[in-house]
C-alpha cells in the first residue's frame, strides 16, 4: 500500500475521471510491474505521515516526499531520486517586492500542512515571529485557492507544483523565483523496520534510472529530465 496525497498535481493527482494520474504515480506503477506486484494507493492525511506508516496503515509514501533529518526519526528511505526546492507562489496582479525569503516578513503566507514549507517555516522562528500571519492548509489546492481569493499573500511550495499551477492558470498565477530553505533531497519512504521491502524498491528504481524509463516519465510530465543518476 502506498501512501499519497491526492491533490498534489503533477506528482499526483485525480484526472478528469477521477482517476489518479501523476509523475509519482506513474513512477511507482512502473516499479510494482517490475516487482510483480500490484500497486494500491490510499490517500493520506499528509500532516500525520509519522502516524500512517507506523501503524502499518501503509507500507510506503511515494509522493514528492523530502528526506529530511526530523522524517529519519520515523522512516528510512530509498536512496533520492529527485531533487526539489521551495520557491513563492503569488498573485498574477501582485506587486510585492520579494527578492529573498525574508522579504515575506510581514506577509500572510500560506502553506500546506505536513509539508517541507511548513516545516521549514515553522523551524525558522526568526522568520515565522516576523510574519503577519502564518496559514496551514489540509490541501495544497486549498492554500492556491485562498492565494486567489486574497486570503493569503503568499503561498510557499514546492518549486515543481508552483510551476505546474502557474502553467494551468496563467491569469491568476505566478512565480516569484526566490528560493526558500535549502535545496532538498526527494525519496521512497518505508517504515524504519521494512528494510527488505526499501531494498526491493530501491533495486527496481535503480534500474529505471539505469535503462532511462523514469526520465521518459520525468519528460512526460515536466518536459524535462529532472532525475538524479543513481548513486
Amino acid at each position: 500500500m502506498v501512501g499519497i496525497d491526492d491533490d498534489f498535481a503533477p506528482l499526483c493527482f485525480r484526472d478528469e475521471r477521477g482517476e489518479l494520474a501523476g509523475f509519482d504515480i506513474e513512477m511507482a506503477k512502473e516499479a510494482g510491474k517490475r516487482l510483480g506486484v500490484l500497486i494500491k494507493f490510499q490517500p493520506i492525511d499528509w500532516d500525520n505521515k509519522r502516524d500512517e506508516i507506523n501503524s502499518g496503515h501503509v507500507d510506503m509514501i511515494w509522493n514528492g516526499l523530502d528526506i529530511t533529518d526530523k522524517r529519519k526519526e520515523y522512516m528510512i528511505f530509498s536512496k533520492p531520486y529527485m531533487e526539489d526546492r521551495q520557491i513563492l507562489l503569488v498573485r498574477r496582479d501582485s506587486d510585492l517586492d520579494i527578492h529573498s525569503e525574508y522579504d515575506i516578513e510581514g506577509k500572510i503566507i500560506g502553506t500546506q500542512g505536513g509539508s517541507s514549507s511548513d516545516d521549514y517555516i515553522n523551524a525558522n522562528e526568526t522568520l515565522k515571529s516576523h510574519l503577519k500571519e502564518h496559514k496551514t492548509y489540509d490541501k495544497f489546492n486549498e492554500a492556491v485557492q485562498a492565494l486567489i481569493n486574497g486570503d493569503i499573500e503568499v503561498v510557499v511550495c514546492d518549486e515543481i507544483v508552483a510551476r505546474y499551477e502557474t502553467n494551468l492558470d496563467p491569469e491568476h498565477l505566478k512565480i516569484i523565483n526566490v528560493k526558500v530553505g535549502e535545496i532538498a533531497d526527494t525519496g521512497v519512504g518505508f517504515r524504519k523496520d521494512n528494510v527488505e521491502l526499501r531494498d526491493s524498491v530501491q533495486k527496481v528504481l535503480d534500474a529505471m534510472i539505469k535503462d532511462n524509463t523514469a526520465r521518459k516519465i520525468s519528460i512526460r510530465w515536466f518536459h524535462a529530465d529532472l532525475i538524479k543518476s543513481s548513486r
